[in-house]
C-alpha cells in the first residue's frame, strides 16, 4: 500500500478504500483532505478515474461486440470469396435458386461491414479519448504555467503543475470531480480562464457525449468517403454501442443539456451573484464562475464555492439535477412511439420474475437515507445542525449521481461547542461512522451501475 506525505496523518483503512471507491466510481467523495495523498497515490487515483470513465469503459463494449463475430465474419470477406470459389468449381448445383446464393452473398457482405465499422468505432473512441486529454492536460498546463496567481496556488501546496494539469483534466473528463488540492477548485475561482478550460472537458465527456462522437465520425466521414463511417452514422442502433445515438437524438440531447444548463444558470445568477461565495469577484469572474458551478451540478461535482453558503432553492434544483442520468433528453412523443415498437419484442422477451419485485431507483435512494439516518442518529440529535436529513440526502443523491457535491462540515454549527473540533476540507461523509462509510459506498456502486436499473420498479403501479 502506498503511503500519504510524510508530514500528513495516515487515513484509516475505511477512508483509503472509500477513497478508492470514490475514484474507481467516479464520484468524488472524499472523506479525507486531497493534499495528503503523496504523488503516487494520485497516480493510482488517476488510474482508477481514467478507467472508471465512462467512455473508456464503453471501450470494452466495442471489444465485446467485435468478439461476438464469427471468423468468417471477418474483414477479410472470407465467406463471399469462398462462396465465389464454389461457383467457380462448379460445386453450387444449379438447382439451389439464385436468389438464396445473392441473399448469402449480401448477408456475408453486410456483416463483414459490421465488423469494419464496429472496428473503425473503436478507433474513434480511442482517438477520441486521447486527443481530449493531450490536448486539455497541455491547455491547463499551459495556463499554469503562464498565470503567476495559478501558479502560486500549486507552489505553496506543493503540487507540480504536470502533476496537476493530467490529474485535473482526466478527472474532469471522466466526470469525477477530485482537484488535487483541499479546497477543489475554490482557490481557482478568480482564474477563470482555467474554468472556461474545465468546462468543455466536463461536457465533452459525459452529458454531450453522444452529439461530440457522432459530430466526429461526421467529420471523418466527409473527410474520408469511408463506407464504414457512413454505416455506423446510418445504423447507430445496430451497431450495439449504447452511446452512439441518431443525429435527431443527439440535437434533441444538445438542446435539453443547454436548456438545464441555461435554467440554472438564470437561477443561480439571480440568487447567488452578491452572496458570500462570490464576494470579491468581478461581474465577468461570478459569470464563468457561476457558469462553471451549474455545469459541474449534473455530474462533475467540481465547484468554486461552499455549498454550505448556498440558498436552500439552488440546493434543491442542483439535487434534481444529480439525480438526472446523463442522458436524460426531451424526446417528442412520435419519436417515443417509435423506439417502443423497434426496441418493444426484446424488452418483453427479456423478463424475469426478479423484475417484477424491484423497487424504482428513487425507492432505493430513500431506503439508503433511512439506514443512514439510523446509523447516524445520535449524530442527528446532538449535532443537528450539521447532521440533518437535508445534508444527508445532499450526501445521498450526490453519491448516486456520481457527482462529488458535499455540504461539508462545520465546527461552527455545533451547538455542543465541544473542544478539539477542527474544520477540514473533507467531505460531509468525512464526520460519519464507519457504517455510514460503507453504505454511501454501496449508494456510489449503485450510481455507477444505475444505467441496469433505471428500468426497474414498472410492476409497482400507484393508483
Amino acid at each position: 500500500m502506498s503511503k500519504p506525505k510524510p508530514d500528513s496523518l495516515r487515513p484509516t483503512n475505511i477512508d483509503v478504500f472509500f477513497t478508492s471507491v470514490s475514484a474507481a466510481t467516479v464520484s468524488s467523495m472524499s472523506t479525507v483532505e486531497m493534499e495528503i495523498f503523496s504523488d503516487t497515490q494520485l497516480i493510482i487515483m488517476t488510474v482508477l478515474m481514467l478507467v472508471g470513465g465512462e467512455v473508456f469503459t464503453s471501450m470494452l463494449g466495442l471489444q465485446m461486440a467485435r468478439s461476438r463475430f464469427k471468423v468468417h465474419d471477418s474483414p477479410d470477406g472470407d465467406s463471399v470469396n469462398s462462396i465465389s470459389h464454389e461457383i467457380e468449381l462448379g460445386t453450387i448445383t444449379h438447382e439451389k435458386p439464385s436468389t438464396d446464393l445473392e441473399t448469402n452473398i449480401n448477408s456475408s457482405s453486410t456483416k463483414s461491414l459490421k465488423y469494419k465499422a464496429t472496428r473503425y468505432l473503436a478507433y474513434v473512441v480511442l482517438g477520441y479519448l486521447l486527443v481530449v486529454h493531450i490536448i486539455g492536460s497541455s491547455l491547463v498546463s499551459m495556463y499554469v504555467s503562464l498565470v503567476p496567481s495559478a501558479r502560486k496556488i500549486l507552489r505553496t501546496k506543493g503540487i507540480e503543475i504536470q502533476t496537476f494539469s493530467f490529474f485535473t483534466v482526466v478527472s474532469t473528463f471522466a466526470n469525477c470531480g477530485f482537484v488535487p488540492t483541499n479546497e477543489n477548485m475554490i482557490v481557482f475561482k478568480e482564474n477563470s480562464g482555467l474554468l472556461l478550460l474545465l468546462i468543455p472537458q466536463i461536457l465533452l465527456g459525459n452529458t454531450l457525449y453522444p452529439a461530440c462522437l457522432r459530430a466526429s465520425i461526421w467529420v471523418l466521414d466527409k473527410m474520408t468517403k469511408k463506407v464504414e463511417f457512413k454505416y455506423i452514422l446510418e445504423n447507430c442502433r445496430e451497431m450495439g454501442y449504447g452511446h452512439l445515438r441518431s443525429g435527431v437524438c443527439c440535437a434533441l440531447l444538445a438542446a435539453t443539456v443547454v436548456g438545464f444548463i441555461s435554467v440554472q444558470f438564470v437561477l443561480f445568477c439571480s440568487m447567488e451573484w452578491d452572496s458570500e461565495g462570490m464576494a470579491g469577484l468581478s461581474p465577468y469572474q461570478k459569470f464563468v464562475g457561476s457558469l462553471f458551478e451549474v455545469v459541474n451540478s449534473r455530474h462533475s461535482g467540481e465547484s468554486i464555492v461552499d455549498l454550505s453558503t448556498i440558498s436552500s432553492a439552488i440546493l434543491v434544483l442542483f439535487v434534481v439535477m444529480m439525480y438526472l442520468p446523463p442522458y436524460t433528453s426531451f424526446i417528442p412523443t412520435k419519436y417515443q412511439k417509435e423506439g417502443k415498437e423497434k426496441g418493444g419484442k426484446s424488452e418483453a422477451a427479456g423478463k424475469r420474475i426478479w423484475e417484477c419485485v424491484m423497487l424504482s431507483n428513487l425507492s432505493y435512494l430513500a431506503i439508503f437515507i433511512i439506514l443512514i439516518c439510523i446509523t447516524e442518529r445520535q449524530k442527528l440529535k446532538e449535532d443537528p445542525l450539521n447532521f440533518n436529513v437535508l445534508n444527508i440526502t445532499i450526501e445521498v443523491i450526490s453519491a448516486y449521481g456520481n457527482v462529488g457535491f458535499s455540504m461539508g462540515y462545520s465546527c461552527k454549527r455545533r451547538l455542543s461547542g465541544e473542544m478539539g473540533c477542527t474544520d477540514t476540507w473533507a467531505g460531509f461523509v468525512g464526520r460519519w461512522s464507519g457504517s455510514g462509510k460503507f453504505i454511501l459506498i454501496l449508494v456510489m456502486f449503485f450510481g455507477r451501475l444505475k444505467s441496469f436499473t433505471l428500468k426497474s420498479g414498472k410492476a409497482w403501479k400507484l393508483s
